[in-house]
């Protein structure tokens, strides 16, 4: 196993910045994720490191070494990808040790290691057979033994469960996560699928737009995102995020109040425009406030669509604003928000509720910069409706 340090990368395509100022740095056997959405850089992040693209600037170090100039023979990498491309006239032992072959490895030596390899992704007794004789993830367990034999510092593997069925895909992230147990090698994974990030990793690296948005353990990244990017994109279903202002030291939304110490957060008084935070497992029905841990002043809202997923259902909310308002708009128009409640919960659509909010799990993000201001509403604030309930009611 080696670290794997990025100084300053930079890969760009005449005038298109694949990946724009990289740095990380990992650990002896790491497993770290480079997560975010179609584009954002991070399969061209993994290449650099592979050696299969050369950055326009920056370093790479793999172990004591620069390697940013050298073929991906000599770093001492072994790559897995989405495309398992098997070799379909040979038997799994052939395709297991074409690697071995092709560096005049002994017989002997060839043999003790395809048939460990074998072992670790429990392939035994099939050596001999055909690709096409084999299921999606006894294939992806081949390309994985494939790499294995080499020994490599680092594993890079990007998206090789892409392919794979929902239930083949579950199995083969738990089987992964054996293997780096087994193996305590650095592994470089990427994906766009968020499961896989927070589940697999030691820490996660959410790239958008070429540009690192936070590199942190899973649960950091979720409890405490970065900034608004980061909040929306770790998460399933996404972080409600709704526009609001600070007026007289609260902050107002479009149908919502929330009740705050303004002058706790720095700088926070000033601002004329910024975003709430807060996720639709944070939002909670009144009758059931003991489900918080802090909860709110209630809201009242309206529900809308209703989305039963089987363990849970999603509630799509609207807010209630009485007739007197002015300058607000019809209820389509306002932010809306996206609640989850327990599939017991008797509840339908066009129903008026009463909903809390868990205050220590809003956050607060600047609107020009998306730049998170606060994790968790300061002691003392309180949620509540357009009609005036204020920071006092807190407690009750």
């Amino acid at each position: 196993m080696a670290r794997v340090k990025l100084e300053d990368v930079t890969k760009e395509y005449d005038d298109v910045v694949a990946v724009n100022n990289m740095n990380l740095d990992l650990e002896d056997g790491e497993f770290i994720t480079l997560v975010g959405p179609s584009g954002c850089g991070k399969s061209t992040t993994l290449e650099t490191v592979a050696g299969l693209t050369m950055p326009t600037s920056g370093n790479i170090y793999i172990g004591d070494n620069e390697v940013t100039n050298l073929p991906p023979k000599d770093r001492g990498i072994a790559m897995v990808f989405q495309n398992i491309a098997l070799f379909p006239h040979m038997d799994v032992y052939d395709n297991i040790s074409f690697g071995l072959r092709l560096r005049d490895y002994p017989k002997d030596e060839m043999d003790e290691s395809v048939e460990k390899a074998a072992e670790i992704v429990e392939l035994e007794g099939m050596l001999d057979r055909m690709p096409d004789e084999m299921s999606g993830g006894q294939r992806q367990r081949v390309a994985i033994a494939r790499a294995i034999v080499r020994e490599p510092d680092v594993f890079l593997m990007d998206e090789p469960l892409a392919n794979l069925d929902a239930k083949l895909r579950v199995n083969m992230r738990t089987e992964l996560q054996r293997l780096h147990k087994q193996l305590d090698t650095t592994i470089i994974y990427v994906t766009h699928n968020q499961a896989e990030a927070m589940t697999m990793s030691d820490r996660i690296a959410v790239i958008n737009d070429g540009e690192l948005q936070q590199i942190a353990p899973p649960l950091t990244c979720y409890n405490e995102p970065a900034n608004r990017f980061v909040a929306g994109f770790i998460g399933s279903p996404s972080m409600n995020l709704v526009p609001a202002k600070v007026e007289d030291g609260d902050l107002q939304a479009e149908g919502y109040s929330l009740a705050y110490d303004t002058a706790a957060v720095e700088g926070l008084a000033a601002r004329e425009e910024i975003e709430i935070g807060i996720r639709p497992e944070d939002i909670h029905l009144a009758q059931n406030k003991s489900e918080a841990d802090d909860p709110s002043t209630p809201v009242e809202v309206q529900t809308d669509v209703l989305e039963p997923m089987g363990d849970e259902i999603f509630v799509y909310l609207k807010p209630v604003v009485s007739s007197s308002d002015s300058g607000m708009g019809s209820i389509e128009e306002r932010e809306g928000l996206l609640m989850s409640v327990d599939p017991a919960t008797d509840i339908s659509e066009d129903q008026t509720v009463e909903i809390v909010f868990d205050r220590g799990r809003i956050h607060l993000f600047d609107m020009q910069t998306g730049d998170a201001l606060s994790h968790g509403v300061v002691e003392g604030a309180a949620m509540g409706s357009e009609s005036g309930e204020s920071g006092a009611q807190a407690d009750d």
